[in-house]
């Protein structure tokens, strides 16, 4: 099963995060064939990391609670929230085999678009707006630990204008809270 984890960083551990990076990189390293994309979120002028996105095919619930807890981010304190959610990819794809352009901090955002609460929507595979896929990273549908409560959306993309997207998301009135954060790809820099 996929499952999306987004840890948002306490304010002030940059230099904390930068210190235990190769220990988060090798902590990583052991879920790399199940990784489908992975990369920090970013401040708005692009210096520091506000956070880590996460979308894993992983095979139970103890490994979920290990790549989200266990981590040496959160361990250390890097995170003063994690978001873990299943993941409906409808995309099909890594970011590995996105065809966009890598380069380029930026250009890249998450929009984290939660879902309106105590709604029923059955039409729950409707209320994504249609989106350029050449330019998509990663694109689902998130839903709760039972997998059948929709709770929101999530995309990793190239959007030149992310307000534009979050007009699309806003105009299915599907969403109580649309959130937008520049990103760009993680890992090691020399294998990514």
């Amino acid at each position: 099963m996929d499952y999306f984890f987004y840890g948002r960083d306490r304010s002030d551990t940059g230099r904390l995060r930068q210190r235990i990076l190769e220990e988060h990189w090798t902590f990583m390293d052991r879920f790399a064939d199940e990784m489908i994309a992975r990369g920090p979120t970013l401040t708005d002028d692009l210096e520091g990391a506000t956070g880590s996105v996460h979308i894993a095919d992983l095979p139970d619930a103890e490994t979920v609670r290990e790549f989200a807890f266990d981590e040496p981010n959160y361990r250390a304190g890097v995170y003063r929230h994690v978001l873990v959610r299943r993941f409906v990819d409808l995309l099909g794809r890594t970011m590995w085999d996105y065809p966009g352009r890598r380069d380029g901090i930026g250009r890249h955002h998450l929009i984290l678009a939660h879902a309106r609460p105590l709604m029923d929507w059955p039409g729950a595979e409707r209320t994504e707006p249609a989106l350029d896929r050449e330019r998509l990273i990663a694109f689902g549908r998130l839903l709760s630990d039972n997998g059948e409560d929709w709770e929101g959306t999530a995309v990793i993309g190239e959007f030149p204008s992310p307000e534009a997207v979050r007009n699309l998301f806003d105009a299915t009135g599907a969403y109580d809270r649309i959130e937008i954060h520049p990103w760009t790809f993680g890992g090691r820099r020399n294998q990514d």
